[in-house]
């Protein structure tokens, strides 16, 4: 059975921006610097390296580093995807027992400089980061000051927590920067209508968009119902700078200060075998949302995934901008996870350069 993967019509927290922008004119207009939120021990039978990566992706980086390294894939780790097209810094993991320290000034990888090298005790695994700092640079800018406003706005009220365009694949098809939404979708929408994907990665993108898709399905539906800024009875509300979550029932009006406070936060489902656990009113606006999308849920259940809740929003921090004639820079951190082009669509419609990277 077909299903529409579209993208295009979610919901704006603060309506669509009036503002225009130049967005990834060059590689470090878009600059990630990963923060692990601890530092290495300096000891172990894993090697760390930092490295600085331009306009390559991070999957890529990894294979390179295990041919160098003449190991497994497997035995190559990273805490997180980094964006293609951009100046990222972040950690890869080697695991060698008992091996010395690997002598990296022979690596030779376009677009890939070794920062440093370091040792720890523990595996490198996905996901077990603090965050990331992004410094982003917007340039021929059209109505600045719309723009500042909504930034201003946006570092008190936080911004949907949807997942960013990069997660559904785009792809940039052509000199003019003309773009291609949602290859990974198309690849999902595939699969769902029968065919069978044997090549990993693609399959395990696609999956990992498909389930995505549905999260920013729930957050956009409760946007336009009016129900975004308000915990619901049954709500599952997880807990500030964790993976915790517990279901709300009764008086609302503790949990609702304890949400302005940014202590705790309405979620949305990462759609998984286990089914909802959402009760009462937010029960019965999730299911709108998960009524229309069967073929959707039954085919994330059917490929193993857990069922897991994500939060509605998020508060960018450290968040500060500076606006030198029709070029904007913006600087924040964003917990692991969370994406910073969510952020810019609140603010401004970007637009991909003719020269675009």
């Amino acid at each position: 059975m077909s299903v529409a993967l579209e993208t295009e019509h979610w919901a704006y927290q603060y309506g669509r921006p009036v503002s225009t922008g130049l967005f990834k004119f060059q590689a470090d207009d878009f600059q990630v610097t990963e923060e692990l939120g601890y530092s290495p021990t300096g000891d172990g039978e894993h090697q760390f390296i930092y490295i600085e990566k331009t306009n390559i992706n991070t999957a890529f980086v990894a294979e390179q580093l295990a041919k160098f390294c003449k190991l497994p894939l497997r035995q190559i780790s990273y805490a997180g995807r980094k964006d293609k097209y951009a100046v990222t810094r972040q950690w890869f993991g080697i695991h060698t027992p008992g091996a010395p320290d690997i002598d990296f000034s022979d690596f030779a990888l376009e677009g890939v400089k070794v920062l440093s090298q370091t040792r720890h005790n523990k595996k490198l695994r996905t996901g077990q980061l603090q965050g990331n700092h992004f410094t982003i640079t917007l340039r021929q800018v059209s109505n600045p000051e719309a723009i500042e406003a909504r930034l201003a706005t946006i570092a008190s009220e936080g911004v949907p927590n949807y997942y960013g365009e990069q997660r559904f694949g785009v792809m940039r098809i052509n000199e003019q920067g003309e773009v291609k939404r949602g290859g990974n979708l198309a690849l999902a929408q595939r699969m769902i209508d029968g065919e069978t994907i044997r090549h990993r990665n693609k399959r395990s993108m696609a999956l990992s968009a498909l389930r995505s898709w549905l999260f920013n399905e729930v957050i956009s539906h409760r946007l336009e119902a009016g129900a975004y800024h308000q915990v619901m009875n049954g709500d599952a509300l997880t807990l500030s700078g964790s993976k915790s979550y517990f279901v709300h029932q009764g008086d609302t009006t503790e949990v609702q200060a304890r949400y302005k406070e940014k202590d705790v936060c309405p979620s949305a489902p990462l759609w998984g075998k286990g089914g909802n656990i959402v009760e009462a009113e937010a029960q019965m606006l999730e299911q709108t949302v998960l009524g229309q999308s069967e073929a959707v849920t039954t085919f994330l259940e059917q490929s193993g995934f857990e069922h897991e809740r994500r939060p509605i929003k998020i508060w960018p921090q450290q968040l500060e901008w500076l606006l030198k004639g029709d070029t904007l820079t913006v600087s924040f951190f964003l917990p692991s996870g969370c994406f910073a082009t969510s952020v810019l669509r609140e603010c401004i419609e970007t637009i991909a350069p003719t020269n675009s990277i």
